[in-house]
C-alpha cells in the first residue's frame, strides 16, 4: 500500500473551494493535474477522469463515486484492469479553520494492488497534487477576493 496525502490551507470557505472542486466542466482552462472529469459527484456514479502527473503519460480512468458530503468530502474509488491489481482510493475533505472564514484541504490518494509496485511513481504524483492543489487556492481565493464566491472565475 502507497499513500500520497498532501494539504492546502485555503483564504476560503469551505462551500467556495467544494463549488471549484466540482466544477468539472471548466477543469481543463485551470487544473494542471486532473485535466477533466466527466460525470456526476453522486455516489454511486461512475465518473470519467483524465490525469497528467508532471513529464508523465496520461491516464483517463472510471471510478465509482463512494463519498460525496457536500462542502465536506468527495471520493472516489478507480481500478486498472481487475480488483486489487492497481486500485485507488482518492478522497478530498475539506476542513472549516478560523470559524469557517478558511478551509484546509487534503488531497489525498491510497493505492492498492499487486502491479503498485511496478506502476507507482510518487515523485511525479506528489508534484501533480501539489500543483492541483494551488489551482484550487488561487481559484478559490480570487472569488472570495473578487467578493462574488459563486462567480465562475475563469
Amino acid at each position: 500500500m502507497e499513500v500520497i496525502e498532501t494539504f492546502e490551507e485555503i483564504d476560503a470557505p469551505p462551500p467556495v473551494v467544494w463549488d471549484v472542486l466540482l466544477e468539472f466542466d471548466s477543469y481543463p482552462e485551470w487544473n494542471p493535474f486532473v485535466r477533466s472529469i466527466e460525470g456526476l459527484p453522486v455516489q454511486g456514479e461512475r465518473l470519467r477522469v483524465r490525469i497528467e502527473p508532471p513529464d508523465s503519460r496520461g491516464m483517463t480512468f472510471e471510478p465509482e463515486v463512494i463519498v460525496a458530503e457536500e462542502h465536506r468530502r468527495l471520493a472516489w474509488v478507480g481500478r486498472l484492469a481487475v480488483p486489487f491489481a492497481f486500485d485507488g482510493y482518492h478522497e478530498f475533505h475539506l476542513d472549516p479553520v478560523d470559524g469557517g472564514r478558511r478551509t484546509r484541504l487534503l488531497h489525498r490518494e491510497t493505492f492498492r494492488g499487486a502491479l503498485v509496485p511496478l506502476l507507482f511513481d510518487r515523485e511525479r504524483l506528489e508534484r501533480g497534487f501539489a500543483a492541483m492543489n494551488a489551482a484550487v487556492k488561487e481559484r478559490a481565493e480570487r472569488r472570495v477576493e473578487s467578493g462574488n464566491e459563486t462567480a465562475l472565475a475563469a
